[in-house]
């Protein structure tokens, strides 16, 4: 190709070509039952309990008619605000079949945030856990409920006779109509304005999702997936949870929280063949005392995402781990979520310096953020995806969807990223002030709003530093109101049980002003400037 040929290639890719499937989840997961009836379908090792494919399909129908005898209906929404456990699949999985809709609540919520998503998210019965060592969720529940105006009937108390009265209540039932473009799914992702935003997800978005997934790593029902990652995130239900469904392969729960010694440990019993997490998780688990012991030889594949992957560590877990296929997966809550991801077979070094190619039947193209062009392949600018693994929108809310999504269907990553001669993307940075904190999206605005609501504060501005271990941290600059006096813990400790613990800032610095511009425009690239400067860094 001439020189300028290449000048004139565009930063466009057109994933393999794949008819997407036009089928419920129910459907494909009654055919993996079929086919793949004996194999393993779900452990829950923290919990003793493992279901074959057959066996998962039959206490999921039972789950399914539970909620039918509670008097939910196809169109309705469920919310399961809880840690991984074998309940938050089996629900899932009955919503599928019943075409009502699961909501996901993050169980890091308190009740700040939890008392925004009941009353923004028309949840009718709510499952939880009463308690665990991080929270007593009751507590929270009910402060959450104060002065809310929302749909909620019921709670649900999973671990305790709530959930079991709830299905032996259940009855037959006719399967419903449930369609492909139906909602299935709603998560909560934190909006640029602060507000969390409810993401539409479809059946079809999902279930191709999970299946193009399955493929990239060649998932079979052989296969036995390790999941320490959180089931609420699109991380666990569907990178997780949806592929097993499609492909058949075995989802083994090693905790109901991430746990380094418990995920070798299910790794090693189980013999998995593949191991999910963020770096974060990797790096805890290649370093741990003892890590010699475990027989990690069963590993074959897995998925690194949520993070940038250092080389060394990548190198570490495809040596040191066995998992020589281990793949990197990029995309976001809106596109259901994955929209690149590299191959088994790349090189190390295309694995830690991009995140793949586009998928199966998605586009992706880079522009310019300014005039929404496309630009020459190599420059930088906003990755946007199109396909049918764009979300239907935002749950009650038209404007935000179209600043989302164009009218050509295009969704905005708000990512900066550029696209190498070879097809490949690497992400390069953010046109929002999004903190990636080990694998999880904060946006600074909510954090800042809820810090307006401490009396002593006049205004604050929160930003990302570089964290060796989680990527980035929170960091919040406080002005306080004139004469009050606060400390870093004070601000910190009026932060903890009210938002979720990795939004509390890691540190807090009180100043007198900001770095603006002259329209007066606070200028946070300069605060974090500023902040390496008074560290020393």
């Amino acid at each position: 190709m001439s020189a300028s040929a290449q000048a004139e290639k565009k930063s466009y890719a057109c994933g393999p070509e794949s008819a997407v499937w036009d089928r419920t989840i129910g459907v494909v997961l009654l055919e993996t039952a079929a086919r793949s009836g004996t194999k393993t379908a779900l452990v829950s090792r923290h919990q003793g309990l493992r279901y074959s494919w057959r066996e998962f399909i039959d206490e999921a129908r039972r789950v399914g008619a539970g909620l039918i005898a509670l008097g939910m209906n196809p169109g309705d929404r469920v919310g399961v605000w809880s840690t991984n456990c074998a309940e938050w699949v089996l629900l899932q999985y009955a919503c599928a079949l019943t075409g009502i809709v699961l909501v996901n609540v993050n169980p890091a919520y308190r009740s700040h945030e939890l008392h925004y998503v009941l009353k923004k998210s028309r949840i009718r019965v709510l499952f939880l856990h009463e308690r665990d060592q991080r929270a007593d969720y009751r507590a929270i529940l009910g402060e959450s409920l104060t002065d809310v105006d929302c749909e909620l009937e019921r709670a649900v108390y999973l671990g305790t006779g709530d959930w079991e009265s709830m299905v032996r209540a259940g009855r037959g039932w006719e399967a419903p109509v449930v369609m492909p473009g139906d909602v299935a799914n709603i998560q909560y992702t934190s909006g640029t304005t602060g507000s969390p935003k409810g993401v539409l997800l479809t059946h079809r978005n999902l279930i191709n999702n999970g299946r193009f997934i399955a493929e990239r790593l060649r998932a079979t029902d052989e296969d036995k997936i390790c999941i320490p990652v959180p089931l609420y995130h699109c991380f666990g239900c569907v990178i997780g949870t949806m592929a097993a469904a499609v492909s058949g392969a075995a989802m083994v729960l090693p905790a109901a929280t991430f746990d380094a010694r418990k995920t070798l440990e299910a790794v090693h019993e189980e013999r998995a063949t593949a191991i999910y997490g963020v770096p974060t998780m990797f790096i805890a688990e290649l370093a741990l005392e003892g890590f010699s012991s475990f027989d990690l030889t069963s590993l074959r594949t897995g998925v690194m995402a949520g993070a940038p992957c250092p080389v060394e560590v990548m190198r570490n877990v495809v040596e040191e781990m066995h998992c020589r296929q281990i793949t990197i997966c990029y995309g976001q809550t809106e596109s259901s979520p994955v929209s690149t991801m590299s191959s088994v077979d790349d090189s190390i070094e295309l694995r830690c310096t991009t995140v793949g190619r586009a998928m199966p039947a998605t586009e992706i193209k880079i522009v310019d953020p300014a005039s929404g062009e496309m630009l020459p392949c190599g420059e930088q600018g906003e990755l946007c995806s199109r396909g049918y693994l764009v979300m239907k929108g935002y749950d009650a809310d038209e404007e935000g969807t179209a600043k989302a999504v164009d009218s050509e269907g295009w969704l905005h990553s708000g990512d900066l990223a550029v696209m190498r001669e070879d097809g490949c993307f690497r992400i390069t940075g953010r046109l929002k002030d999004m903190i990636l904190r080990g694998g999880e999206n904060i946006y600074p605005r909510e954090i800042e709003e809820f810090l307006h609501t401490y009396p002593k504060v006049a205004d604050v501005h929160v930003v990302g530093m570089p964290d060796e271990r989680l990527g980035e941290t929170v960091v919040a600059w406080v002005k306080l109101k004139p004469g009050e006096t606060a400390t870093e813990e004070e601000i910190r400790k009026y932060c903890t049980g009210k938002i979720a613990y990795f939004k509390v800032p890691a540190s807090v610095r009180f100043v007198d002003s900001f770095p603006m511009t002259v329209t007066g425009k606070v200028q946070k690239f300069r605060i974090r400037e500023m902040e390496q400067e008074l560290r020393g860094a």
